[in-house]
């Protein structure tokens, strides 16, 4: 998969082809990222809130031992809790956070490091500026922010802050979000996807899932007209990679999830075609606004 990168503001290239790792329990981590690893992912995606970086740090180091590769040429990101019910992290918490972070991974850094969600303004700046300062130590190779939108951007900057080097979001063809991916686009801040597979009846298919819209992902999932159903047996793909193929050609980096070993190289083989202008088309005129991963809404959409 040699190629698939993008270069983020900084000059680090970022894998366009990412294993996250939301949802799988510390116990079950290392054994998925080590097969992630195997099937050629390069990028492995985590965060604080997951509770997990250490079976990830442990699959990490399985993983590039598997395959005989180093630490350099493995992606990681991971992402601040930035704090809930009305408490949030100081500068210095933010500091502790990091570095609780890295020595539950094993590392002595990240390639990316997050902000998980924005809430107050001023705990984004304060947040924002510890963050920038361990990009300037050198143990984040680059840093950005998570579920951000315009406005908690722009705030950044007339606070004198630099701009993020990537905004990770809910992007899949029904949250195309065009008004935001313009913005990062035009500011140099690169877009990355979570949720890409969403639109499928599977994804996070239990019953009562938060977002409210199962039932709607399920009977849309399994009409038999779904265009995604259509575009994977025109290229002799699954919909999970079509969704994912959409992703990558409009230039996002994406992070499926699994713990099935055959589902991870299935998710990996992206790069082996191409969709046509008339798919391309045909999804762009399938959003729907808002994301659904959000029990409260998206983030994006919320002052």
């Amino acid at each position: 998969m040699a190629g698939h990168y993008r270069a983020l503001a900084v000059g680090v290239e970022i894998p366009l082809l990412g294993f996250g790792t939301y949802l799988i329990p510390d116990e079950q981590a290392a054994d998925a990222v080590e097969a992630a690893i195997r099937a050629g992912y390069r990028h492995i995606d985590t965060a604080e809130a997951y509770g997990n970086e250490r079976g990830v740090g442990e699959g990490i180091r399985r993983g590039l031992a598997a395959v005989g590769i180093g630490r350099d040429e493995i992606f990681v990101t991971t992402k601040l809790f930035p704090g809930m019910g009305g408490v949030f992290k100081s500068a210095r918490e933010v500091e502790t956070a990091f570095e609780a972070s890295l020595s539950a991974l094993g590392l002595e850094h990240v390639d990316l490091y997050l902000i998980h969600a924005p809430f107050t303004p001023e705990q984004r700046l304060e947040q924002w500026g510890a963050v920038v300062g361990l990009h300037e130590s050198g143990r984040a190779r680059a840093v950005g922010v998570s579920n951000f939108n315009v406005r908690h951007i722009e705030e950044l900057v007339a606070a004198g802050l630099p701009l993020p080097h990537a905004n990770q979001i809910e992007l899949h063809p029904w949250s195309q979000k065009p008004e935001i991916v313009r913005f990062l686009e035009g500011n140099g801040i690169v877009p990355i996807a979570y949720s890409s597979l969403v639109p499928l009846s599977t994804w996070r298919a239990a019953p009562g899932h938060a977002s409210g819209k199962t039932d709607e992902m399920r009977a849309d999932g399994e009409s038999g007209d779904s265009p995604f159903k259509a575009m994977a047996a025109k290229h002799g793909v699954s919909e999970a990679q079509v969704l994912l193929r959409w992703g990558v050609q409009s230039g996002y980096p994406v992070l499926p999830k699994s713990t099935d070993p055959a589902r991870i190289r299935e998710n990996a083989e992206v790069f082996s075609f191409e969709l046509d202008e008339d798919d391309m088309r045909v999804i762009a005129g399938l959003d729907r606004g808002a994301g659904v991963a959000w029990r409260t809404g998206d983030p994006v959409n919320n002052a």
